[in-house]
């Protein structure tokens, strides 16, 4: 069905943790779908963003330690090319269902200038007409990044 509708397929998160199996499978479906370009499906499996952020540390320690980096080139970019997200693009909107008000270990690097929106609609329920509505009230926003309005112009 990914082949059909020219769908890569991808995934983030700890995947060695997963049985080999999964894991075998998973490759195999990743490499079968690796050249579709319509659009990319990301699973997170078996994924937390403190475990990214962890492992993101480590790897730049490992790159310290050999002396291939000095501490002075360690930065946001240098970061963020060692998450398990490097190839996608930050989210711009975060849709929260259920009325919860936390956003559960996930992307916390990523997140940094998302914009939430919270609705009482749970998962299961949420409809087409509930995404227009997420959708409608973001357009109204300002993306500042950080900034405040003045700044902006």
């Amino acid at each position: 069905m990914l082949n059909k509708n020219n769908i890569k397929l991808n995934a983030i998160g700890n995947i060695a943790s997963l049985p080999q199996e999964c894991i075998d499978d998973l490759k195999e479906a990743m490499a079968k779908t690796a050249h579709n370009e319509k659009c990319t499906l990301t699973l997170a499996l078996s994924y937390s963003a403190k475990w990214e952020i962890v492992e993101a540390a480590k790897k730049i320690a490992s790159l310290v330690k050999d002396d291939s980096i000095s501490l002075d080139e360690i930065d946001e970019d240098l970061f963020s090319s060692k998450l398990t997200t490097v190839n996608i693009p930050d989210p711009e909107l975060m849709i929260r269902t259920s009325g919860e008000h936390r956003i559960s270990n996930y992307l916390l690097w990523q997140m940094a200038y998302t914009e939430f929106y919270f609705t009482d609609v749970l998962w299961p329920d949420f409809r087409r007409e509930d995404l227009f509505e997420a959708i409608v009230d973001y357009q109204k926003r300002e993306r500042r990044f950080g900034k405040i309005s003045e700044q902006l112009n």
